[in-house]
């Protein structure tokens, strides 16, 4: 393969995924710029090694990408005691990886019509969001200024899908410490600190 194609389709790759990733960092994302420009424009060094040592069959190589791949999405996923999170960014990363090796075996069309549905996708969900539209889950610390029943506190979260983590009695002072997990709309849960602000056991919380 001349040297030319080969820089022409690695600085397309590296082009195009360096905006993403840009992208990413400016939205405080965990994976930014620098991993999805390396994982496409490896995804296109290795494609391009592939049909250039073995046209005859570069299947394989051109496979082990997708699967390597998977291996890094799997460590780009967070897990805490509540939930794990991280799916979007360990797809978009095997998705950047497609790219690259779209790319690199010369498939321009399809590469730049996956680029532009990853765009897309990614305008979409920006736009739901502004909307409240979707579930959130969110971590709930209350704080209560005296002891009293459970039910009442629950009640007042107005939440259907809420899960008890922890529950800390103090006697001494007594006070009550809950930790929940809460799911729904970007609404309701920025509304939840005006909503217990008015209740005569609330004294502090932290979502």
């Amino acid at each position: 393969m001349e040297p030319l194609l080969i820089a022409f389709r690695l600085g397309i790759t590296f082009a195009f995924a360096f905006l993403f990733g840009l992208e990413r960092e400016w939205s405080h994302k965990p994976v930014g710029f620098g991993t999805f420009t390396f994982v496409a424009a490896g995804s296109c060094a290795l494609a391009i090694t592939a049909i250039t040592f073995q046209p005859d069959n570069p299947l394989p190589l051109l496979g082990s990408i997708v699967t390597g791949i998977g291996f890094l999405g799997a460590g780009a996923l967070i897990k805490t005691a509540d939930k794990i999170t991280g799916f979007t960014t360990a797809a978009s990363l095997w998705l950047f990886a497609i790219f690259g090796l779209m790319i690199g075996v010369g498939n321009y069309l399809s590469g730049f019509l996956l680029y532009l549905t990853v765009w897309c996708i990614l305008l979409f969900d920006h736009s739901f969001k502004k909307r409240g539209i979707g579930s959130y889950q969110r971590k709930v610390v209350i704080r209560t200024n005296r002891v009293l029943d459970i039910k009442t506190i629950e009640q007042a979260l107005h939440f259907q899908k809420r899960k008890r983590l922890d529950l800390e009695v103090n006697k001494k002072d007594k006070k009550m410490i809950l930790t929940y997990l809460v799911e729904g709309s970007k609404a309701d849960i920025s509304r939840m600190p005006l909503t217990l602000y008015n209740q005569a056991w609330f004294e502090s919380m932290k979502i």
